[in-house]
């Protein structure tokens, strides 16, 4: 089986001290492709040298993270450009919106979420939508720029039944990760009423460990874990989550 995640910050100082091994285990877990979102400037070096380094299976983004949108906003966006100028990327991201750990940027996040989707017609890549409690607006923002070429991955989706509607309808997917096999999710009831020809697969790692490493250090080789988790919801074998779920990915990206 081969499995894509299309979600995992490969270049976070957590995972530096076994940054070769922890790559090839998950390639030898049939994760043949990681894509990298990147956050702001000080990233995108670490990012960059994966990717040279592993280039069949460590592909990067372009983006300004909301968390990172501060005053100097302006000038991390003219950075981002820069790197979309010269060089190749497989998707705008992450972006979005963050009201979680900062509202005193609300305002400048939503320039830069609506700059960088902008950029991402120009430039025919997908995006990759950070929604940290602001999953409507930011799907109202992507509602308006949406001129029927926009297509992407609302990452670690944590809205409701009806967003996810919404979102589907906009053509865009659902990253599910780690989260979906917590006790309390309610993934599970969500990926029931969307099918799993709209879900894409992600770790967020280091972040969000599937059960049953939850609470410890995340990684890429455990796609599998979110995909058997994601079978016994829809009651099919997993080489149907994973032959589906890379098939929409492949689609998604450009590389």
């Amino acid at each position: 089986m081969t499995f894509i995640d299309t979600h995992t910050h490969l270049y976070e100082e957590q995972l530096n001290t076994d940054e070769k091994e922890m790559i090839q285990r998950a390639i030898d877990a049939g994760v043949h492709k990681m894509y990298m979102p990147n956050c702001d400037s000080t990233t995108i070096e670490g990012m960059m040298r994966i990717a040279a380094a592993w280039p069949q299976h460590c592909l990067p983004m372009m983006g300004l993270h909301p968390v990172y949108v501060k005053d100097n906003y302006e000038a991390e966006l003219a950075i981002v450009k820069q790197w979309l100028e010269k060089e190749k990327f497989a998707a705008i991201g992450e972006i979005g919106l963050d009201y979680y750990w900062d509202k005193a940027h609300v305002a400048q996040q939503k320039q830069a979420f609506e700059q960088q989707i902008d950029w991402a017609l120009q430039y025919n890549l997908p995006i990759v939508i950070h929604s940290r409690e602001s999953t409507q607006d930011c799907i109202d923002i992507v509602r308006s720029k949406q001129n029927g070429n926009l297509k992407g991955i609302f990452h670690c989706f944590s809205g409701t039944i009806e967003e996810a509607r919404q979102v589907v309808a906009l053509g865009l997917c659902l990253g599910i990760g780690g989260v979906v096999t917590f006790k309390k999710s309610t993934l599970p009831d969500i990926i029931k009423e969307i099918g799993l020809q709209h879900i894409v697969l992600e770790t967020d790692a280091p972040y969000l460990a599937p059960m049953p490493y939850r609470g410890k250090r995340n990684e890429s080789s455990y796609i599998p874990l979110i995909a058997a988790k994601i079978a016994d919801v829809l009651a099919v074998d997993v080489a149907v989550v994973a032959q589906a779920t890379t098939a929409t990915a492949a689609q998604l990206f450009p590389y």
